[in-house]
């Protein structure tokens, strides 16, 4: 039987998320297998992947900040605002003039700190009930609505000059949601010389690091992390008493504890070391929000 953990992957270029998932449930013989966060094919880097009850947490691996490494290339523009798209527009000559240094830096500076961002038409968003890319590649018209997000940092670490190109070396921490193709779009169209993604990496979710990660030929030989030490990463940690634990795991409150929380939510973890579940504040009382299968962990 498959122990529940949380495993770390390093996914190459040309493989679609549901590809890495199908490719742990072979390596681990199991069906419920998860992920925390698509990452595109032309993408590379961490998935967070969670193992038989471990998929429970990442409900709370979701919604952390991320690093991508990327590289964005000014003067063409396409219709997928990455690689893997058609060019639609190229730079003149004319319109590098006033694309100096600092104006790129501008423009950077524009699109960090709190943000309204216009996802990619291309994206896994939903629009009633189909997938965003779907519609576009069935040959509608889709015009996603900006949301709110936060680009905490956004530096330029190289530059490269190509043919009628710009190539941009960046580093950018920001939260969940953010689409790093729309900052490359953004930047070139505020440039006025458009812009496209040519590589992405994501290198951290939260506190988990891709240097930590395995790679798919890797797989046989993988450790997970245990759920308890996975969710005190993502969450405070709370220890509980066995008699806590039992309660918890029946559906009672732990009357009187709500002080022992400094967030909304913590994780419940037993005597032994094992993840009770997530618990969060009722009142004065705690209570679980999520409880982790009863099985050997």
């Amino acid at each position: 039987m498959v122990s529940p953990g949380i495993l770390l992957v390093d996914k190459p270029a040309g493989l679609t998320s549901h590809d890495v998932v199908a490719r742990v449930r072979r390596a681990f013989g199991t069906r419920k297998v998860g992920h925390a966060g698509t990452l595109d094919p032309m993408a590379t880097g961490l998935l967070v992947i969670g193992l038989e009850g471990a998929t429970r947490l990442l409900t709370y691996v979701v919604g952390v900040d991320k690093t991508y490494e990327a590289t964005i290339r000014l003067g063409q523009s396409t219709g997928t605002d990455d690689a893997d798209g058609e060019i639609l527009a190229r730079a003149t000559e004319a319109s590098w003039t006033g694309v100096t240094p600092e104006r790129i830096a501008e423009g950077v500076r524009a699109l960090t700190g709190a943000i309204s961002q216009v996802p990619s038409s291309v994206s896994a968003i939903k629009v009633d009930g189909r997938r965003a890319y779907d519609l576009v590649r069935a040959g509608e018209e889709v015009v996603l609505k900006a949301r709110s997000v936060t680009v905490s940092r956004f530096d330029v670490t190289d530059r490269r000059a190509g043919d009628g190109t710009l190539d941009l070396d960046v580093v950018v921490d920001c939260s969940s949601g953010t689409y790093i193709r729309s900052l490359a779009r953004d930047l070139g169209a505020d440039l006025g010389v458009g812009g496209h993604l040519t590589a992405l990496r994501r290198t951290r979710v939260g506190d988990f690091d891709v240097a930590d990660a395995v790679d798919l030929d890797g797989l046989a030989d993988a450790r997970l992390l245990s759920p308890a030490a996975a969710a005190a990463r993502v969450l405070d940690p709370l220890s509980v008493s066995a008699a806590d634990a039992r309660d918890l795991r029946h559906g009672k409150r732990l009357i009187g504890q709500a002080t022992r929380l400094r967030g909304s939510l913590a994780a419940a973890i037993d005597e032994d070391g094992v993840l009770v579940g997530v618990v969060e504040k009722r009142g004065d009382d705690l209570k679980s929000t999520m409880n982790m299968p009863e099985v050997a962990q």
